[in-house]
């Protein structure tokens, strides 16, 4: 866990932690949602607008300097990923609509008849995109169902659901609900014992575990920056036979060669360029904690993500141990220590005689902010019978600490008590 100095620190970089209601600093527990952003991101993303404002590839001294800036973005997605290949990595709108855009065009593989799979544990985003298009080409979409008990995916279900008829396999890294991890590479290697291809959301994964994508050995894996302290960006790596070799929807001027030919429409340049920096925040954390300003992004990266995991891990259980002693409430998803490898800093719960949306209301006035509802984990909730009031969801951040949880555990009691 991190010292109270080295907390103070990390703090200190973003402005927002400092924000007062009541009297008292605001609680950001609504991590899940979106993460704060540290100041040294926003002043990136201001430079770029007002300092390189040109789109690419013109002869003048601007376009090219946007040009820098999309290298180096390429350059540092790789390192996030963990890959050697910076043309690996596409950007987009944001997750949502790089999926809906990727299942148009990897669905042209498909042909009636044919299968692919997707489970209820899933953010929409990296459902109803595949189910879409599978309606259009006639494809049947199996679902992996959840061991509702925990809140896991039930991986004998998901076995069961591959066949030599399944073409693509879409399933998420971590819960963005309940926290749940899912068995990555073993369930990656399945896929591919039938010939699928596979398809990752590492959006609610990638603020809280290092992604290693050459360690999975899948085909695609998507994310979105707003999550890890940057902008509304999204992010796909894909490996280079598939972006060479599929054909995705474009216009006809746009470039032929990967990744620009995935990349529609111009970019948001000084988003990107924000997101170069929310990477390479994450990596000076790590030279700081080893005490080395001379490794590499990707080492960096490493030392950074196993610290934060440590911190992180030990604010869930402080808030998952209190919960579980307030009479009235019901946690959702794992809550076993000894399974603590098994799950994320995300937890959902109900209060007897709370909507989720109730509790969020007494909370945010107390200045505690939280979310409510499914979170669009539309399957699972549907599959837990808590649609439409749904629950109340509670993130941990690198940032956040053990006098924030207990002030949120303390708010929590009396809410209920009255």
């Amino acid at each position: 866990m991190f010292t109270e100095s080295q907390l103070s620190q990390i703090r200190s970089h973003f402005p927002s932690l400092s924000r007062q209601q009541s009297g008292s600093t605001v609680v950001y527990f609504d991590g899940p949602a979106g993460s704060q952003v540290p100041k040294r991101v926003a002043d990136r993303i201001s430079s770029a607008m007002i300092h390189h404002s040109a789109n690419r590839s013109g002869k003048f001294a601007t376009s090219r300097e946007v040009d820098q800036l999309m290298a180096e973005a390429h350059a540092a997605g790789a390192d996030f990923f963990g890959v050697a290949d910076p043309k690996e990595i596409v950007f987009g709108a944001n997750m949502t609509t790089m999926t809906l855009h990727f299942s148009r065009s990897l669905s042209q593989l498909w042909q009636p008849g044919d299968e692919i799979v997707v489970t209820r544990l899933d953010h929409d985003a990296n459902v109803t995109p595949w189910v879409l298009a599978a309606r259009d080409r006639q494809v049947t979409v199996r679902y992996a169902e959840v061991n509702l008990l925990d809140c896991t995916l039930n991986e004998q279900h998901f076995a069961a659901q591959l066949n030599s008829k399944t073409k693509l396999v879409a399933f998420t890294c971590a819960s963005n609900s309940i926290g749940s991890k899912t068995a990555i590479k073993s369930m990656v290697q399945q896929a591919q014992q039938v010939g699928a291809m596979t398809y990752l959301d590492a959006t609610h994964y990638a603020p809280h575990e290092r992604i290693a994508v050459q360690d999975w050995g899948a085909d695609f894996v998507a994310c979105s920056a707003y999550k890890f302290y940057g902008p509304h960006i999204g992010m796909v790596w894909g490996q280079k036979k598939w972006l060479e070799q599929i054909r995705p929807y474009k216009l006809r001027p746009s470039p032929d060669a990967y990744p620009a030919s995935w990349m529609t429409g111009t970019q948001n340049h000084p988003c990107i360029a924000g997101v170069t920096e929310a990477i390479d925040y994450i990596a000076d954390l790590g030279r700081t904690i080893c005490g080395n300003s001379n490794l590499s992004r990707s080492a960096a990266l490493d030392a950074a993500y196993m610290s934060i995991r440590q911190h992180e891990q030990a604010l869930i259980w402080q808030l998952l141990d209190g919960l579980q002693q307030i009479p009235g409430i019901k946690v959702y998803g794992i809550t076993d220590r000894s399974r603590n490898a098994f799950r994320v800093p995300t937890l959902a719960f109900t209060a007897e005689g709370f909507t989720s949306a109730e509790l969020a209301q007494q909370l945010g006035e107390q200045g505690i902010y939280a979310w409510h509802g499914n979170y669009y984990a539309l399957q699972l909730s549907e599959q837990l019978g808590m649609e439409p009031a749904g629950m109340l969801r509670l993130g941990m951040m690198h940032y956040n600490t053990p006098s924030e949880v207990q002030r949120c555990l303390e708010t929590i009691a009396t809410i209920v008590k009255r």
